[in-house]
C-alpha cells in the first residue's frame, strides 16, 4: 500500500513541476515580448527624423534580433508606437502568443516655473 501512496505523491510532485515550468515559460515569452517592444519603440523613435519607413526599418531589425514579431509600427508625429506579438515555447503556442505594446518619443518640455524675487529690506 505505501509503494501506491508514493508512486502517487511522485505522480504529483510531476504534474506540479510541470505545471510549474509552464507558467514560467509563459511569463518568460510575456517578459520577452515587453521588453522587445521597448527597445523597439525606442530603436524607431531614433530614427524617426528619417521618417516612419526608417523608424519602422529600425523596430523591425530589433524585433528580429529578439526572435519576436512586429505586429505594427506608426509613427504619430514624433512618438513611435510599435506592438509585438512572441510565440511561447511548445504547448503553450496553442494558448496563443503573447503581445505588447511600447510608445517612445521626446517627452514634454520642462518648463520651470517662475520664480518670485523678493528684494531684501
Amino acid at each position: 500500500m505505501a509503494t501506491l501512496w508514493a508512486a502517487g505523491a511522485i505522480a504529483a510532485v510531476m504534474v506540479v513541476t510541470v505545471v510549474v515550468v509552464w507558467i514560467g515559460a509563459a511569463a518568460n515569452a510575456r517578459h520577452r515580448a515587453a521588453a522587445a517592444a521597448d527597445l523597439a519603440a525606442l530603436a524607431a523613435a531614433g530614427s524617426a527624423i528619417h521618417g516612419e519607413r526608417s523608424a519602422c526599418d529600425k523596430a523591425s531589425w530589433v524585433a528580429d534580433r529578439m526572435r519576436v514579431t512586429l505586429a505594427s509600427c506608426r509613427l504619430d508625429g514624433w512618438n513611435a508606437l510599435v506592438e509585438i506579438t512572441a510565440a511561447p515555447p511548445g504547448v503553450l503556442a496553442g494558448f496563443g502568443p503573447a503581445e505588447a505594446r511600447a510608445r517612445a518619443g521626446p517627452g514634454k518640455p520642462v518648463v520651470e516655473p517662475r520664480r518670485t524675487v523678493v528684494p531684501e529690506r
